[in-house]
């Protein structure tokens, strides 16, 4: 076997797989921007990164690392200015898409030049070099296409890159470490876990970056699946937590009427004894107020009914006006936590809204329910004088930890999509919106 079969992986072929690698991961992440303006900062990273591994070619063993390291950080810079991703995700994508890139070059150039080799192609280098050019393209496009499928196959959501600096030793020392072990032979060929053969490093290298990709997906897709079980999980609590209070506010309501039940039989005995007109006009107008609470909230469906009272007496302590056109029987097809959780999450959103505004005058909230057609609609939109941030169509937690909370919006949304429903949340002109659009089986009138 000649000497041109030893030569290593030219510093151009890895630093295209390096980009490469870059560009795959930041396909389903969120950007920061895109059109010509992507393009062009992706293409001034593929010259930096190839201008940077062309110039440190060929450098002392003792600077190998620390030129290594440049790439990973010239990598980490493209996939943060391009991703619109916390930095700590960027490392941990960084670390994912470094191991690919060395998985990649290692797995091509082994390919041709075995395929080189066993054609007897080392002569003709204007030929070899188109060859090498087209097997290039081919192999890097298999790889990072299989990278790309799976990765798509689901999305991850945006939480899951948020990241405590603990949760990153895993996927950085498992990359890391891939990468030490797979070109350790380079360095020693007399010590274990090392081959003096040339056939012996290139497998090594080629399997070990291959187990690490392995091990990096298998905790990726494990991460992912613990993420939607606590997002599951939250959102169940948030149901629980919703279904106790609606059993809470209804026990509170049935005391409530009871007394005011009461009420009334002492207005009618003060009644038989005071003769004052005003007097009897007095209780006339308190027997009103009775009737008008009695029939407050009557929307003909008692889950509703119970929910919106208990908002209904909140909103009354804290100065915020609260005005419902509901037709409560087009709920009936809905299970009890689901309206719970819906409707309570839904006016805990809009009442937390409100009290930040200072003035009691302007604090505003109205909630309809009506339907349309084949379809259940619900609406509720109440003062907003702050602006939203917005990402994946849902406006940002304003609690500062966007990891662990915004799930009420998200339970609203999971209990609209379970009947076939959309959720879409609009904030202009000082008004926050959220619409609920969920198709009925029998035609809504």
């Amino acid at each position: 076997m000649n000497q041109v079969y030893l030569s290593d992986i030219p510093r151009l072929f890895t630093a295209a797989a390096e980009w490469c690698a870059c560009l795959v991961f930041m396909l389903n992440r969120p950007r920061r921007f895109d059109g010509p303006r992507l393009w062009g900062v992706l293409g001034a990273g593929l010259a930096v990164q190839c201008l940077f591994l062309h110039l440190t070619d060929g450098l002392r063993i003792v600077l190998w690392l620390p030129c290594m390291a440049g790439a990973v950080g010239l990598m980490f810079l493209l996939l943060a200015l391009c991703c619109d991703i916390p930095p700590l995700g960027a490392v941990y994508i960084t670390a994912f898409a470094f191991l690919t890139a060395e998985f990649a070059a290692s797995l091509e150039w082994q390919l041709w030049s075995y395929t080189r080799h066993l054609l007897g192609l080392e002569g003709g280098a204007g030929r070899t070099l188109l060859l090498s050019a087209l097997f290039l393209a081919a192999v890097y496009a298999g790889v990072f296409f299989v990278m790309y499928w799976l990765q798509a196959r689901r999305r991850d959501p945006d939480t899951a890159l948020v990241f405590r600096p603990r949760e990153l030793w895993p996927p950085v020392v498992i990359s890391a470490t891939c990468f030490l072990m797979s070109n350790l032979s380079f360095v020693y060929t007399d010590i274990p876990f090392t081959s003096p053969a040339i056939e012996g490093i290139y497998n090594i290298r080629t399997l070990i970056d291959l187990a690490g990709v392995a091990m990096l997906y298998a905790c990726h897709i494990q991460r992912r699946e613990l993420h939607a079980q606590r997002e599951l999980d939250a959102m169940q609590n948030i149901l629980q937590n919703q279904y106790v209070q609606y059993k809470q506010s209804r026990e509170n309501i049935d005391v409530v009427n009871r007394k005011y039940h009461d009420l009334k039989h002492q207005i009618a005995v003060l009644r038989a004894e005071q003769d004052p007109q005003r007097r009897c006009d007095f209780l006339d107008g308190m027997e009103e107020e009775i009737r008008a609470y009695e029939a407050q909230n009557k929307t003909g469906n008692s889950v509703l009914d119970t929910v919106l009272t208990g908002k209904s007496l909140y909103c009354a302590r804290h100065g915020i006006e609260l005005t419902c056109v509901a037709d409560g029987a087009r709920l009936d097809f809905m299970d009890v936590m689901d309206i719970c959780s819906i409707f309570g999450n839904v006016l805990d959103n809009a009442i937390e809204c409100e009290l930040t505004i200072p003035d009691r005058q302007r604090r505003l909230i109205h909630l309809a329910v009506y339907g349309k057609k084949d379809f259940l609609v619900i609406q509720c939109g109440n003062r907003c004088e702050r602006e939203l941030e917005f990402q994946d169509g849902l406006p940002l937690s304003t609690k500062g930890d966007g990891a662990y909370h915004g799930f009420g919006v998200r339970s609203i949304r999971w209990a609209a999509e379970k009947y076939g429903g959309t959720m879409t949340i609009h904030n202009r002109g000082g008004w926050f919106e959220l619409n609920i659009v969920i198709p009925v089986k029998e035609p809504v009138v």
